[in-house]
């Protein structure tokens, strides 16, 4: 199956990709000793955060367009910088944006739709612990494991928006599921 996007949606992914990045830059900018080893945290967190929020957006995407619905990422300007003034504080609130979806889902699709973002920062999260134990632990292996599970069980918050509500909606065994392999990886 082939993905269905825009030049808008590709530009909204590369702001929020970028803003994202550069947050999470500023906010282990205390690493930084030099102009290589900032270029190393940018690039970091590019691979890890960038990559994690980029694929979960995708995954719901893909699965939007699976089922015939229309799904297309945009960001949203003011939470990006948010994200990045609230990262000079030691903290990010983020919320870069997410995928509009129109058309009929109902609770299943609807339910499905929202499991594969954080489903994929789960399969993420196990990714970087699997590379830890091929290549040894590093910066790129902890943050990235740290990122994508901390990510999966944000998301899993059962309120509002968020794709637990939803999830626990569809199927109250899948979330639990989801739910304690989110919180196991993050604190492996």
């Amino acid at each position: 199956m082939k993905l269905k996007t825009s030049k808008i949606e590709v530009k909204h992914l590369a702001k929020a990709w970028a803003a994202i990045t550069l947050a999470f830059t500023i906010l282990f900018s205390g690493k930084i000793t030099s102009v290589n080893s900032a270029l190393i945290i940018f690039l970091i967190s590019g691979l890890t955060v960038g990559v994690a929020f980029i694929l979960h957006e995708l995954a719901h995407k893909a699965v939007a367009q699976y089922y015939g619905l229309f799904a297309e990422f945009r960001s949203d300007g003011k939470m990006l910088l948010i994200a990045i003034a609230t990262s000079f504080f030691g903290i990010i609130l983020a919320a870069p944006g997410a995928v509009m979806i129109s058309g009929h889902a109902g609770v299943n699709k609807a339910g499905k739709v929202a499991m594969a973002g954080p489903l994929t920062n789960i399969i993420l999260a196990i990714g970087f612990i699997l590379l830890s134990l091929i290549i040894g632990s590093s910066m790129l292996t902890d943050f990235g494991k740290m990122i994508n599970a901390w990510l999966a069980l944000f998301n899993m918050i059962p309120f509002s928006i968020f794709d637990g509500a939803k999830i626990l909606r569809w199927n109250k065994k899948i979330y639990t599921a989801m739910l304690i392999s989110a919180i196991v990886l993050l604190v492996l």
